[in-house]
This record gives structure tokens, C-alpha cells and sequence, in this order.
């Protein structure tokens, strides 16, 4: 059976047997989610105020630990010193070690990812032999030089530069990078530089402890952050440093690509690091609304508390889904394209290039999702959230900065659209057809048939098929309107992203609560829960679209397709689902 396209969820009906969740994990998965959540709870939670107090050290020391059990080289091929897992192991572990503090989920996710993967993914057979056994076991760390003052978003701007040495063995290296995760004490060092005048970067490899000259490579001092504080971030400086030719990574003028390539896997991984963080913010809020008296009661009685904790584990619950079942589809593509004959290294690249879009749309909504539970979760505490002494202040400030790694909320927005454009007019992708079809709907007479919903969650995949037919409707007709000029129109595009983003994640929740839980399960609930918000914001979305570029009659029609498309027949009773999901995890203590 061929697999899932990248971007496919949008035109097709996906069976809830297709997709894959937190439930479906095999029994080595359990042991390594159980080994690094045991981990955590005996070598991390109670020394937690070292990384508020920016001991950098215990950050490194900890990382070694990680090393020594093997969860620095889950991903790394075993044939170089690492675990050779797959794509959902490697999400599960980033989610159970990222979820206390940002500077170790920093620390961890920079190593794994962008600080190792452009090795394991275009390094040269001798490259990989070189670096990876070191970073797969942590006796190195690595770090990952690609922004700078005037490049951030723009990455091709870079103004370092490499120049080929007269005797032609070196590239000679100058310039300056910032915001670099594990400068102070990484030895494995990816960057990239622009060779001579070449129109793209190039990307190099480089160990620092074999530098001709260690002062070639310099650093700022450490970073003072609102939050991770105990990862290392510095300044790099670049002082005609000398890098063997046989350091290029990749090929000249192919820099571009393997960044972008490492943010989207960074992009699905940084999902995964908000996970565990969202479920312990849940879980503090739970047992203090429970402890917490006011009025001679818990104030985990009252409705407006109960109101947080179902929304912040309706949250976890959507959040978990969408992460899983992305990454059981990239490791399906990996799969699928390594069972075709191709190498792995090749597969992984096409296998996580194949589902950019849906890496952007989980990025975006798990950590602006992540920043609204800590923020809930402060609330839940009262003034109390506000101090030091509670674990919400940390949180809420390690968790700000999820919103502009791996590119900022907005340029990630504006990425998964764009990137669903490009796609469709290269022809890899049909928009067009379903688009076309839903216009003719909308011309047509609607069906004043009650529907038979009485199996369970089939009213719930009907109103999702409407709302891809919402998504397919506006941008459709923005597309036909503004055609290649529809990358200058910003605010429409962040209006379709909301509506892409709000689809993919509420059909995951329901496709798992439909797999896994019966009708009466507070899962189902928090399915149910989720999509009536769901629809709500995407009709604010939509709205907002449709009146920006239409008018007179097409806009009256669009407008009377949403009301159409984003209609229940049986209204969900939101504040009895609110209160199943509350009165569950309050009685349970826990998520």
C-alpha cells in the first residue's frame, strides 16, 4: 500500500485505523519512554533550581548521563556508534526528556538534532565515521552555527564567508554567529558560510579541539535569557579559521537545503519537547487546585479552575495526537522508500522533506499551545504562580522561546501554506480538482436530509470533510484572485494557516479518541471538546479572509458556504463535556 503524501490529509477521508498514536507503542518503546521519564524524576526534578541559577555545568554534566545511556544517539545509525531507532522512538524520547526544563530540552534538542542530524543525513562515509561515534555517546557535543546578527529568518544572507587557501587544502573562515545552543561546550561545530561569491551557503564540519589555531574560534559570553538559562548560548566569532576541503558538508552551494532540512525535523521534534512539559504543568496545576483552600473548599471545586484544567488536558490530548501520527507517517515514507531500494540517509531526507508541511503546523500549535498551558497554569496558582518558589514562573518562561525556535510561529504559518501552494502547482499535490468541485457545491442546492450519525464520531469526520472544503473554498479563491501574488498577502495566508493547522490537529484527536476509546471516554470527550473550538476559530479565520478579497455576490456565497460547512446538527453540549473531562483528571489526580 503506498503511503500518505505530505499535505494529502486535506483532500482525502483518512480512516482512523491509518493513523497512529501514544497507545500503539511496542514494548522497546515503553522501556525507553519509561527509562528517560525515570530518568528525569531522579537526576533532574529535584536539582531543577541548578538550571534556574545558570550552572551551565550541571546542564553539561547531565547531557553526559544522557550520553552514557545511550539517548544521545537514538537516531544515529548503529554502524556509527548510535541505536539506529525510528522516527516515532526518537520523537518519544525528545518528548520524555524535554518536559522540566527548557535548558536541558535545549541542550538535548540541539545535540540530537541540528547539532548531529546534518552529519547523519549529508555527511561523507569518512565524515560519518569521524563525528558521530563521539556525538552518538556524548563524549563531544555539537552545535550549530547558521544565524547571525543580520540573518535570522533569511538564512542565505549570512555574511560569513569561506575562501579557499592558496595551497587549496583549507577554506579559510571569517565571520560571526549568534544564538548558538551549546557554544560553550560543544567541540562538533556545523556551519555554514558563503564561498567567495557563491549565491547560497555552504555548510562545513569542524572539530574545535583540532583546530591549527584554537584562537581561530571565539566566543561571546554567555547569553543572560528570560528563560532556559542554563543553556549555553553564545556568540561564535570566526577568525580566518582554517577548515580542511574535506570538511565541506553536503555540496558547495547546498547549505540552504540541509538547513532547511534540519529545521523540519527540528520543527516536529520541537513539537515533541513541548509534550511532557504541557502534562507536568497539568499535573502541578491539578494537585494544587486539589490542596489549594479558599472559602473553607479545594479550588479545584470551583467551575472557572475546573474550566483550565479540561481545556489544558484537552490540550495534551490533541497535542499528543497530531505529534504521533506525523511521525509514524514520515517513518512510514522512511520505510517504504528504503524497502524501494534507496539508502537510508537518502530516505530520512525525502521521508521528513515529504511532510514539511504537517512539521510546520505541529510546530506552531503545540508551542503556542505550550505557552497558553504554562500561562493557565499560573493562573491556576494565583499569586502564588508568580513566585520562584512554584513551578509555573520557570515554565512559563522556558516555554516562550518555542515559539520563535526553528523559525518563528509566523514565518512557519506562512511556510505551511506556501509550502501546500508550491506543491499543488508543481502538480505533486491535486488542490485544484476538489477546490473546483466544492464551487460547484456551492452553486448547487444544499441536501436537507438529517444525516445518520449514529455511529460513533461519524458527525465529527463529517464536519471535518466540511472544514477541509472551508479550507479549500478560501484559499482557492484567494489563489484565483491574487495568483502568484499571493505571497505578498500576509494576513490572508496567516488566516489559511489557521484553518490548515486547526484541521490537521483536530482530525488526529478524533481519529484517536475513534481507534482507541469508546463513545462514553473522556477522550472522546476532549475530541469533541476540541473540534467545537476548533470550528469556531476557523469561522473567525475564514470570515476574516473572505470579506479581506470578496465582494457582492461571490462574497454573500463564500459566506454562506461557511455557515453551511461549519454547521452541527446536534450541537455539542460544550460545558458537560468540560466538566466530564475536569471531574476525570481532578478525581485522578493526574494526567
Amino acid at each position: 500500500m503506498a503511503t500518505l503524501k505530505g499535505g494529502e490529509f486535506l483532500i482525502k477521508q483518512i480512516p482512523a485505523n491509518e493513523i497512529f498514536s501514544l497507545e500503539e507503542l511496542n514494548e522497546e518503546q515503553k522501556m525507553l519512554r519509561d527509562s528517560a521519564k525515570e530518568f528525569i524524576d531522579r537526576e533532574v526534578v529535584p536539582q531543577k533550581e541548578r538550571f534556574e541559577k545558570k550552572d551551565y555545568a550541571f546542564t553539561e554534566e547531565t547531557m553526559r548521563k544522557l550520553g552514557e545511556m545511550g539517548m544521545l544517539g537514538i537516531a544515529v545509525p548503529e554502524e556509527y556508534g548510535g541505536l539506529g531507532m525510528g522516527f516515532v522512538t526518537t520523537m518519544l524520547a525528545c518528548d520524555y526528556l524535554s518536559g522540566t526544563t527548557g535548558s536541558l530540552a535545549t541542550a538535548y534538542g540541539a545535540h540530537t538534532g541540528i547539532g548531529t542530524l546534518p552529519i547523519v543525513l549529508y555527511g561523507t562515509e569518512e565524515q560519518k565515521k569521524k563525528y558521530l561515534p563521539d556525538l552518538a555517546t556524548g563524549t563531544k557535543f555539537g552545535a550549530y552555527c547558521l544565524t547571525e546578527p543580520d540573518a535570522g529568518s533569511d538564512a542565505n544572507s549570512g555574511k560569513t564567508r569561506a575562501k579557499l587557501s592558496e595551497d587549496g587544502k583549507h577554506y579559510i573562515i571569517n565571520g560571526q554567529k549568534m544564538w548558538i545552543s551549546n557554544a560553550g561546550f560543544a567541540d562538533t561545530f556545523t556551519l555554514f558560510a558563503k564561498i567567495d561569491d557563491d549565491k547560497n551557503i555552504t555548510g562545513f564540519v569542524i572539530n574545535r579541539s583540532e583546530l591549527e589555531n584554537p584562537e581561530s574560534l571565539t566566543f561571546g559570553e554567555e547569553e543572560h535569557k528570560l528563560g532556559i538559562r542554563a543553556s549555553s548560548t553564545r556568540q561564535v566569532f570566526f577568525n580566518d579559521m582554517k577548515i580542511p576541503v574535506e570538511n565541506l558538508l553536503g555540496e558547495r552551494n547546498n547549505g540552504f537545503k540541509i538547513a532547511l532540512n534540519a529545521l523540519n525535523v527540528g520543527r516536529i521534534k520541537l513539537a515533541a519537547a513541548c509534550l511532557d512539559a504541557q502534562r507536568r504543568i497539568l499535573n502541578h496545576s491539578i494537585q494544587y487546585a486539589n490542596e489549594r483552600k479558599q472559602f473553607g473548599v479545594s479550588i479545584s471545586t470551583f467551575g472557572a479552575i475546573r474550566k483550565k484544567i479540561a481545556e489544558m488536558a484537552t490540550g495534551v490530548f490533541v497535542s499528543e495526537a497530531g505529534s504521533y501520527r506525523a511521525a509514524k507517517n514520515i517513518q512510514d515514507k522512511i520505510d517504504e522508500l528504503v524497502a524501494g531500494g534507496m539508502d537510508h540517509q537518502a530516505a530520512e531526507l525525502k521521508g521528513v522533506e515529504e511532510f514539511a508541511v504537517e512539521c510546520s503546523i505541529l510546530k506552531v500549535f503545540v508551542s503556542d499551545l505550550a505557552q497558553n498551558t504554562a500561562d493557565e497554569g499560573i493562573q491556576v496558582y494565583g499569586g502564588m504562580g508568580f513566585s520562584e518558589d512554584t513551578p509555573m514562573e520557570a515554565a512559563w518562561r522556558d516555554s516562550r522561546i518555542s515559539r520563535i525556535y526553528e523559525g518563528t510561529n509566523e514565518i512557519n504559518r506562512l511556510l505551511a501554506v506556501g509550502m501546500l501552494i508550491k506543491r499543488a502547482m508543481k502538480g505533486e499535490l491535486d488542490l485544484l480538482s476538489p477546490a473546483m468541485a466544492i464551487s460547484k457545491e456551492l452553486m448547487g442546492i444544499p441536501s436537507f436530509e438529517v444525516p445518520d450519525y449514529s455511529e460513533f464520531m461519524s458527525e465529527e469526520k463529517a464536519i471535518i470533510a466540511n472544514l477541509k472544503k472551508v479550507f479549500l473554498m478560501v484559499s482557492g479563491a484567494a489563489l484565483q484572485k491574487y495568483m502568484m501574488d499571493i505571497e505578498k498577502q500576509q494576513h490572508l495566508l496567516l488566516n489559511a494557516s489557521e484553518i490548515l493547522n486547526q484541521i490537521y490537529m483536530a482530525e488526529s484527536a478524533v481519529l484517536r479518541a475513534e481507534k482507541h476509546f469508546s463513545p462514553d471516554s473522556v477522550e472522546a470527550a476532549m475530541a469533541q471538546l476540541n473540534l467545537y473550538k476548533a470550528v469556531e476559530k476557523i469561522i473567525t479565520a475564514a470570515k476574516e479572509g473572505i470579506i479581506s478579497f470578496a465582494e457582492g455576490d461571490e462574497q454573500r456565497m463564500m459566506l454562506s458556504g461557511l455557515r453551511r460547512f461549519t454547521k452541527y446538527t446536534n450541537n455539542p453540549n460544550v460545558v458537560a463535556l468540560t466538566e466530564k473531562v475536569a471531574a476525570h483528571y481532578i478525581e485522578k489526580g493526574a494526567y
